[in-house]
């Protein structure tokens, strides 16, 4: 399945792998690698997490504390945001 990302979500990424990066050389790629490989797991089987209240799905990255927000539409997975977990929930949709 195609899969695309929203604006505020590739600058999410980018971001985190800056601050990653100026936390110690090589960081920065090991969370973008991280990310990438989730969503390709995403891209696989883009069902299988739970449709949470507010019409999204949420899968948890393993090494890094931020999580993947997406949707399904007509056949494209939308990447919502790349938030960090200690953030406030859903802080990236539109009230």
């Amino acid at each position: 399945m195609q899969v695309t990302f929203s604006p505020q979500a590739r600058e999410e990424i980018a971001e985190a792998a800056l601050y990653y990066e100026g936390q110690q050389s090589g960081l920065g790629s090991e969370y973008t690698e991280e990310v990438y490989a989730f969503v390709q797991m995403v891209a696989i089987a883009p069902e299988q997490p739970r449709l949470r209240r507010r019409g999204y799905r949420r899968v948890n990255l393993d090494r890094f504390p931020y999580y993947i927000a997406y949707s399904i539409e007509t056949g494209v997975i939308l990447i919502l945001a790349v938030g960090h977990g200690a953030r406030r929930p859903e802080y990236w949709i539109e009230p």
